[in-house]
């Protein structure tokens, strides 16, 4: 019959050792698992918000996220290897995405990732998805007729790509930044037809309803 009684010595000494570290490791896991989930829930809900214009909510939202992701940060303070990990990442990703977008819209200056105390990596990557944010709220101001705010939306959208394709690391580094960044840039793209496309069509209503002739 197998031994029941643990494991013989010297190995009960490493279990006892080692025990510890992986229960606190253990528990920071799965503390941060869960609120990376609920992140990531108000920080998708804050972009909802915004684009309905709701901007109370939508900044209640966001402390809220921030502060969840704090305490994700705090419980792991100990394991920082933890925050690297996929739903860490993206906790911290959907909170850039959501603080950034906030300050696109409003016109504010934009939070660094210190101030948001997440890591560059996926700080860089909400910032590139941010551009989708923007392109729809730049289709909405296209059919409010609203030119001018849409052409200043499109010049922060190209200063977004023109700053991500200008850290030009490995992608072991960036998680892939660079494909992140390619599909910010056809984004802007196509917005770029849909303002040009809008404004020449605006210009020739114009010339149609004073009497003179479409160029």
């Amino acid at each position: 019959m197998p031994d029941e009684s643990g494991p013989p010595e010297p190995f009960g000494e490493i279990t006892e050792a080692v025990r510890p570290v992986l229960d606190s490791r253990f528990a920071a896991r799965e503390h941060a698992i869960t609120t990376s989930r609920k992140v990531i829930r108000s920080s998708a809900n804050a972009i909802r918000s915004l684009h309905r214009g709701d901007v109370e909510a939508a900044d209640a939202l966001i402390a809220e996220a921030k502060r969840l992701y704090r305490s994700i940060v705090d419980a792991t303070i100990d394991h920082r290897e933890l925050l690297h990990v996929g739903y860490a990442h993206d906790a911290a990703k959907e909170l850039s995405e959501a603080s950034l977008t906030s300050a696109m819209f409003r016109g504010e200056a934009l939070p660094g990732h210190e101030e948001l105390g997440v890591d560059p990596v996926p700080y860089l990557h909400g910032l590139g998805e941010t551009v989708g944010e923007c392109r729809r709220r730049l289709l909405d101001q296209l059919r409010a007729g609203d030119l001018a705010s849409a052409e200043q939306l499109l010049a922060t959208m190209d200063s977004v790509v023109d700053t991500l394709a200008s850290l030009d690391y490995p992608d072991g580094m960036t998680n892939s930044l660079r494909r992140t960044t390619d599909v910010s840039r056809s984004l802007v793209e196509r917005s770029r037809s849909d303002l040009t496309t809008t404004v020449v069509q605006e210009r020739l209503r114009i010339q149609i309803e004073s009497g003179g002739r479409p160029d």
